[in-house]
């Protein structure tokens, strides 16, 4: 099996990680990046210039799409670029979740801005782990979701806000983290194909200003029983089935899988795992 690791994810690693995972550096969450004008101004005008114009965008593009068959790679190129500068975001499994918001020292929930452009449906699922709710006050003004200027926002413990989200997943969340401003961290997102920006960006047009996590999903074949949750489940259709001594087991394309986990949480046999992405590389499978 070969498996094509994320090159991109390497290098926004060594960049903003110190050649680890990046989003495992503290420096990443630090007042000082918080403090910068530009990231503050950003902040401020994030839900009209990247959410209400990023979903106006993407429909002018997904036109294109459909008239033209694909998009220009130097359009992607320049999206691709423009995300990894202002607003990047990175698939995380619920274990990585659990890391950060039990080390994070303040959490606040808010509306999905992505749910509430598209649909008017106001769903706290957003979730501001590098800082408590004054800057989120401050700096946002939560009057574009039709409140107060300074409401909508809700101080949590790290016990609540990690229950919640966990009550998301089973619910077929996919937690996603972003930067405001690379390579400050902002927030963990828990949200769906259909609502999410960057997943209609990647399932709409092929662009994909989210990467992958770093893990992967894996079929344990024998417990397979073959039932198909994971594949309903799997929002990336990175799940197919094949034949095995005689009967189907589920198989999943890495190239495809996000490492989402949404699959191991629904199958019933406990058939499927997640394992690190790059431990499959065939220099490290032997």
């Amino acid at each position: 099996m070969v498996i094509s690791y994320n090159k991109n994810m390497c290098e926004f690693c060594t960049k903003h990680g110190d050649g680890k995972i990046w989003y495992k550096n503290a420096l990443n969450y630090s007042q000082d990046l918080l403090s910068d004008l530009n990231r503050r101004r950003y902040i401020g005008s994030f839900f009209e210039e990247t959410i209400r114009n990023g979903f106006e965008t993407l429909g002018r593009l997904e036109t294109i799409v459909r008239k033209k068959g694909r998009l220009p790679e130097n359009v992607k190129k320049a999206m691709v670029s423009r995300a990894k500068t202002e607003h990047f975001g990175q698939v995380l499994p619920i274990e990585e979740v659990r890391d950060l918001v039990m080390k994070s020292a303040a959490l606040v929930r808010m509306p999905c801005a992505c749910r509430w452009t598209t649909g008017r449906k106001e769903m706290r699922c957003c979730y501001g782990i590098s800082f408590g709710p004054e800057p989120w006050y401050k700096d946002c003004d939560m009057s574009y979701f039709g409140t107060a200027p300074d409401a909508g926002i809700e101080a949590l413990s790290r016990e609540e806000a990690l229950l919640q989200m966990e009550e998301l997943e089973i619910h077929g969340a996919i937690h996603t983290l972003w930067t405001l401003m690379t390579p400050f961290i902002g927030s963990v997102c828990n949200c769906s194909l259909n609502e999410c920006l960057a997943m209609r960006t990647l399932t709409g047009i092929g662009v994909e200003t989210m990467a992958r996590a770093e893990y992967v999903a894996r079929v344990d074949e024998d417990r397979c029983s073959g039932c198909g949750l994971c594949a309903e489940r799997c929002q990336f259709d990175a799940i197919s089935f094949k034949m095995n001594c005689g009967r189907y087991v589920s198989a999943v394309d890495s190239d495809k899988c996000f490492g989402c986990g949404l699959c191991r949480k629904a199958c019933t046999q406990g058939a499927l795992e997640l394992e690190l992405r790059y431990s499959l590389l065939p220099s490290q499978s032997g």
